[in-house]
């Protein structure tokens, strides 16, 4: 296969989109662009001790992450058990969200910190990149904002926009829809499984991030198409 000399993207990412540069970069958000553990874990324990609950601490909230703040919430109040963290009744969540919430949204205005490269790759990539996440909407908006990003995207996609989210492949099918880019012309990078079984799942190229959080599991086990530590290493060394 040969490449455009003038591409983007390194060769190793062209080689996953026909030699030539993506048409679309598909990017999670949390442990992607952005270390929002500080930011989560301060508001879960928040919640925790206002439910009279010790707190939990960083390490466990990071192992958490990755299905939205329902689940993430549900996670701290069954400690992590993944079987009763399901089975909890919406009105037994309800009260801790409220919680959660407000210690979540007062600490957005303190912009949560992005990974090295992150600022450059967004900077340097000029083809439409697409933020898709399973934060909620109420959350990612002001996020967004704060880090001062809003004119990266043309449009993100929340975990609450679709009646699917990651892992279903939905809301990346639906981001390449509405730019009317083929799916074998997106890469999507991410951190986690979900991540790359959504891309799998909709016939998507993947790259994802050794830095990321991943319930606290290796990313390789994923198979995802390409690894890279700093999203700069996707891009051609030109």
């Amino acid at each position: 296969m040969t490449f455009k000399p003038d591409t983007l993207f390194s060769p190793a990412v062209c080689a996953l989109t026909h030699g030539l540069d993506p048409q679309v970069v598909l990017l999670d958000l949390d442990g992607t662009l952005i270390d929002s553990v500080p930011d989560l874990a301060s508001a879960v324990d928040h919640m925790l001790v206002a439910l009279e609950r010790p707190p939990v601490g960083r390490k466990r909230v990071a192992e958490w992450i990755g299905n939205g703040a329902d689940m993430l919430v549900r996670r701290a109040l069954c400690d992590g058990d993944e079987t009763q963290a399901v089975a909890l009744l919406m009105q037994d969540v309800q009260a801790a969200r409220q919680h959660f919430d407000a210690a979540y949204l007062a600490a957005l205005h303190q912009a949560t910190g992005a990974f090295a490269g992150v600022g450059e790759f967004l900077q340097r990539v000029s083809i439409p990149k697409i933020v898709i996440t399973n934060k909620p909407r109420m959350f990612t908006d002001p996020l967004i904002q704060s880090l001062g990003w809003s004119g990266y995207f043309p449009f993100i996609i929340c975990g609450d926009d679709y009646s699917e989210r990651k892992p279903s492949p939905m809301p990346l099918i639906k981001a390449c829809e509405k730019l009317s880019i083929s799916l074998n012309c997106a890469l999507m990078i991410g951190d986690s499984r979900h991540d790359i079984q959504a891309a799998k799942a909709a016939g998507i190229a993947t790259a994802a991030v050794t830095y990321g959080y991943n319930h606290g599991e290796d990313i390789r086990t994923s198979s995802p198409d390409l690894i890279c530590d700093n999203l700069l290493e996707l891009l051609s060394a030109s």
